[in-house]
């Protein structure tokens, strides 16, 4: 498992963000598209049937195959690069970093201007603790 300092961490924020959004926007036109074809089956089986254009359900079908590829090669991307998604619809994502003896996550949630909590695995995001003096040993502040 790769870990990182505070500083590599802060300055992968801005590309990880970008990718965190492509994904996002990827799952969510999945989404949608699988609601407009649960809903077409839905009016179907209440109606008992009805005429269906084929083709343009086939296109949506591979819109949303096409969105759900893009998401998962995209947090892929993100996972090569050692960063752990935790939550993709609010932007989750954890950085491992060494302190000490153990590895604990540097947490960040989208919308935060940068990494100000941590976590152990165990604990998780209900178990965020601010950074102290520990993150930024050997580190020049900027």
């Amino acid at each position: 498992m790769r870990t990182f300092t505070l500083s590599e961490a802060q300055t992968m924020l801005p590309v990880l963000e970008s990718l965190l959004k492509r994904a996002q926007t990827a799952a969510r036109l999945a989404a949608q598209v699988d609601g407009e074809l649960q809903d077409l089956s839905q009016r179907i089986f209440l109606y008992g049937g009805m005429h269906v254009d084929i083709a343009a359900v086939a296109r949506r079908r591979g819109q949303r195959e096409k969105a759900v590829q893009e998401a998962k090669d995209t947090l892929a991307e993100i996972d090569a690069i050692g960063v752990q998604v935790k939550d993709l619809d609010t932007g989750l994502l954890d950085f491992p970093f060494q302190l000490e003896d153990r590895v604990v996550l540097l947490c960040w949630k989208q919308g935060e201007s940068a990494i100000t909590h941590w976590h152990t695995m165990e604990d998780g995001f209900a178990g965020r603790k601010p950074l102290d003096e520990r993150f930024t040993r050997g580190e020049k502040l900027q």
